[in-house]
């Protein structure tokens, strides 16, 4: 019993099951219904936005055996072949692994022969921008003179990689991302028709995380599914991602506006079970204080999707609007600091420790909520304050560049000694800089003898959580000698292959393996062999159906049904475990 992944059994056949994009289908319905067709299309777009699928859905129109419409049958055996994709007039390159001059040549060559079977043979080239020189000067001359049997569909990712020659001879179609706001009821309504129970929290996190690529979306569901055995629920899905319910970063800012550090890095540590990435979290409290402050400056502001509008007016009420801003350049500066801090947690820590410590001068604290213009020239010389080591040798007075009146000033003991009230001496004399603590000696490169078959158990045995276990999950091992692992990734799973998420598996495969580990990870166009996700899967699959069939082969079930005229809801069944069972 194959499993078909969420991506592919979803993914459209029809203009009109399009997610979005309207701007595009309603140039492309229109020339298609029209007839005023032309002879090379570009779609471009970030990854996961739908440009092969509006390419594969246009030359599904073009070969329609029942004419050139945008609304194709979907039944005639052109249609059902594009759909299963063995239309033999419907030519898709990977640009990426056919870069050489000589295969575009032999491509270019067969252009001038008539369609097999269809009424036009369709060219999709996908990621066209990692052709050479060479290959789009091939491509150039039949753009230039195309045969009216043929038609080109180029995709990209990066259309300023094209030449401009190739550009003017195409018509361009950008694809937007998805916001959040579409891609919630889009996945609810998915979720409803598999008959999936799930949260709404749960389907905001998953939208949030796909940074608007309906693909990424659907792979970060199928993960979802898996991982919940079923359910897609908050907690889980927090816990998948690294992510965290907003609610916990509202009581981060709750007692941060309250001056209870204490309460702050309770919240911290809360944060950390998730293992989150500490440079979101930052950038989910600046996110928080702008809606803040465009409640605070604005009438009626419209300020998007909010986990708890009550409690964020709140906050707009009682916080002032000047710390609001300084919090905010504050934040700012420590998410730009982040990569050069020994780790994230620390950089967050201090970033909170700086909006504890350091407030406008009283005179600039409006009570009610004011513009925001005077925010940012309050709070300047403060971050540079809480910033610059020059405060533990200085007071903000002898700094030249901000008036006495936008001095910080202290609000706890520590403020209090980093900005003395003494006046300043003429010569200060340097702080003594403290010697750097040695740093931890390096692994030495690791030693691997590791199998493909034992990558599973080598998953198991990682001490490795949220995106960087899924990554691990969706791949299989293709070699591992001496400090290098190559593995590759399920394509259906590509979001996974984030730089950081690879880091962090490369740093806890170094601390199994006890030596240094280089890391290799490639996306294949498809496995030869079941990742650890796929075996899980597929198990959890067979055990549904071996429950399903024994209760319907049951005979005091099949007694029941006779007498009474009842069925067995299959979608109730769940398999038990031996332990379940006692």
């Amino acid at each position: 019993m194959s499993y078909e992944a969420l991506a592919r059994r979803w993914r459209p056949k029809k203009f009109e099951d399009m997610l979005g994009q309207e701007h595009v289908l309603r140039a492309l319905t229109n020339a298609l219904d029209h007839d005023r067709l032309h002879h090379a299309y570009l779609f471009t777009g970030t990854r996961g936005v739908g440009k092969t699928t509006v390419a594969r859905i246009f030359a599904k129109c073009l070969n329609c055996e029942k004419g050139v419409s945008s609304t194709p049958c979907g039944e005639c055996s052109a249609c059902v072949q594009v759909d299963e994709g063995r239309f033999l007039d419907l030519i898709e390159v990977d640009a990426a692994s056919r870069t050489g001059v000589d295969d575009t040549r032999e491509l270019m060559d067969n252009v001038a022969y008539a369609p097999g079977s269809g009424r036009y043979k369709v060219y999709l080239i996908d990621e066209v921008h990692m052709f050479s020189k060479s290959s789009f000067n091939a491509l150039l001359k039949t753009l230039d003179e195309p045969p009216p049997h043929v038609k080109f569909l180029l995709a990209t990712t990066d259309p300023q990689k094209l030449p401009v020659t190739v550009l003017s001879r195409c018509l361009q179609f950008n694809l937007k991302h998805m916001p959040d706001q579409m891609l919630r009821p889009y996945l609810g309504k998915l979720l409803d028709s598999e008959k999936v129970t799930y949260d709404e929290a749960a389907v905001a996190h998953i939208a949030q995380a796909a940074d608007g690529s309906v693909r990424d979306s659907l792979s970060l569901l199928d993960q979802a599914i898996a991982y919940g055995q079923g359910k897609v629920e908050a907690a889980q899905v927090e816990a998948m991602l690294g992510r965290f319910s907003p609610s916990r970063l509202y009581d981060v800012l709750e007692a941060l506006a309250a001056g209870r550090g204490d309460q702050i890095f309770t919240h911290v540590d809360t944060l950390a079970e998730y293992v989150p990435d500490y440079s979101f979290v930052l950038g989910e409290l600046l996110t928080l204080l702008h809606q803040i402050a465009m409640l605070q400056t604005i009438e009626n502001a419209n300020i998007g999707e909010i986990h708890d509008i009550e409690r964020v007016k709140s906050f707009a009420d009682s916080i002032a609007p000047a710390d609001v801003q300084l919090w905010y350049q504050i934040g700012l500066l420590g998410r730009r600091d982040m990569p050069h801090a020994p780790n994230q947690r620390q950089a967050l820590e201090m970033t909170l420790i700086r909006m504890l410590a350091f407030k406008p001068a009283a005179g600039q604290r409006p009570s009610a909520p004011a513009p925001a213009a005077p925010g940012p020239a309050v709070a300047q010389p403060a971050v540079a304050a809480a910033s610059s080591p020059a405060v533990n040798t200085a007071p903000p007075a002898a700094a030249p560049a901000s008036p006495p009146a936008q001095a910080p000033r202290a609000k706890s003991q520590v403020a209090a000694r980093a900005a003395p009230a003494a006046p300043a001496p003429k010569k200060s004399t340097p702080a003594p800089v403290a010697e750097p603590e040695p740093a931890a000696p390096a692994l030495p490169p690791a030693k691997l003898d590791w199998k493909p078959e034992q990558w599973p158990e080598i998953v198991a045995a990682l001490s490795v959580s949220g995106m960087p276990l899924q990554l691990a999950r969706n791949c299989v091992l293709v070699q591992a000698d001496k400090d290098q692992v190559h593995l590759q990734l399920d394509p259906d799973y590509e979001s996974l292959a984030a730089p950081r998420w690879k880091e962090r598996l490369r740093e806890k495969m170094s601390d199994y393996a006890q030596g240094e580990v280089q890391l290799k990870v490639e996306v294949p166009k498809a496995l030869s062999v079941g990742t650890p996700a796929m075996v899980e899967k597929q198990a959890e699959s067979d055990r549904l159906q071996s429950a399903r069939t024994a209760i319907e082969e049951d005979p005091i079930v099949k007694e029941i049904c006779e007498k009474f005229g009842g069925t067995v809801s299959t979608g109730s069944i769940k398999p038990v475990d031996d332990d379940d069972s006692k």
